[in-house]
């Protein structure tokens, strides 16, 4: 075969560039993946330099260039070809800033289902509080919450020294156990095929509801959000979160679709729930020092403007942190011959 060999360096020459980028971050990076489409990308850049360095080596006279390609094959036949598992470092930052929103958009339509569940309770709430408003003493399990919303926003506002001073600490301790324990709830209630984490997500929204509308046809809409948005815009995504986790788990149970056993799905369903309830778990530590260290804080000590924005900042956040961290830079296509 005669080749030119000038326009043949400078027409593969990138291929080749590329293929070693790769072989780099694979190299640098034990934790480096790479999704389906990248995978069938690197493993045509392989073969393609596989070809190109038995073309080369009928030119004699090219060693650094036939050396160089021995070198990018032979790296990239031991990362294809490689029985081992290897051993790999928990890196706790990547996992929770990668692995967990990935994950949780990998299952993004459970998501979906508890939020549309949450709001439906929200608008049984709102409306059994609008048609009897002393539904609330059956709705509500808290006490502070069956009183008159205006009453209670006057109280605050007049007790506005820190009345947490010194327990701080011990409060956003019960603040994370007791969401924890919740989020674990719904989660686990997935064993039930989903009926009790189905029940869970819309009584939380029945709650939810019942309070905002109260709070609002009071007139006291802006103490609401203050009060609620600093915690609750991380609290609430993350039980949702946990009822994504207890759905997952029921798909896997009931195995709609699937011919696997009910023990494969349930082992390769394993990986993702874990991942999602600690991701739970670590928002739910921030949420607890939001609300123990801010969210019980009124006016005059912390207007409400205040407030607000933080909660608003933090939705944001969460938003982009959720739909878009952990993405994984899509590889350059290679062109069509």
């Amino acid at each position: 075969m005669i080749i030119d060999l000038q326009k043949f360096v400078a027409a593969e020459r990138a291929h080749w560039h590329e293929l070693d980028e790769i072989l780099k971050k694979l190299e640098a990076d034990s934790g480096f993946r790479m999704d389906l489409v990248q995978l069938q990308h690197f493993h045509r850049l392989y073969e393609r330099t596989s070809s190109d360095l038995a073309k080369i080596s009928t030119f004699s006279s090219e060693q650094e260039i036939r050396g160089y390609l021995e070198s990018l094959v032979s790296r990239a036949y031991g990362e294809i070809h490689e029985a081992r598992e290897k051993s790999h470092r928990f890196a706790p930052g990547r996992w929770f800033f990668h692995h967990f929103p990935a994950t949780f958009r990998r299952h993004a339509r459970f998501f979906a289902f508890a939020v549309a569940l949450t709001l439906l309770g929200a608008l049984f709430g709102g409306f059994a509080i609008s048609m009897d408003p002393e539904a609330k003493e059956i709705i509500l399990p808290f006490s502070h919450l069956q009183g008159s919303p205006s009453q209670r926003v006057r109280q605050e506002e007049e007790n506005a020294e820190d009345r947490y001073e010194g327990a701080k600490t011990y409060f956003s301790s019960f603040l994370m156990t007791h969401n924890t324990q919740v989020a674990i709830t719904t989660f686990a209630l997935g064993m039930t095929w989903g009926i009790g984490t189905i029940i869970v997500l819309f009584y939380n929204g029945v709650i939810l509801g019942a309070v905002t509308f109260d709070y609002c046809l009071a007139g006291e809409t802006k103490f609401l959000m203050g009060w609620l948005m600093p915690h609750g815009v991380v609290e609430i995504p993350a039980i949702l979160i946990a009822g994504q986790a207890g759905l997952v788990l029921a798909s896997a149970l009931i195995g709609r679709g699937s011919r696997h056993s009910l023990q494969t799905r349930l082992r390769e369903a394993s990986g993702d729930l874990v991942t999602l309830i600690f991701g739970v778990a670590i928002l739910l530590v921030w949420a607890g020092l939001v609300e123990a260290f801010l969210s019980q804080y009124h006016e005059p000590t912390i207007p409400y403007w205040v407030k607000i924005a933080f909660g608003t900042v933090e939705l944001v956040l969460l938003t982009w942190f959720l739909s878009s961290a952990g993405r994984t830079v899509p590889l350059r296509k290679e062109p069509e011959d």
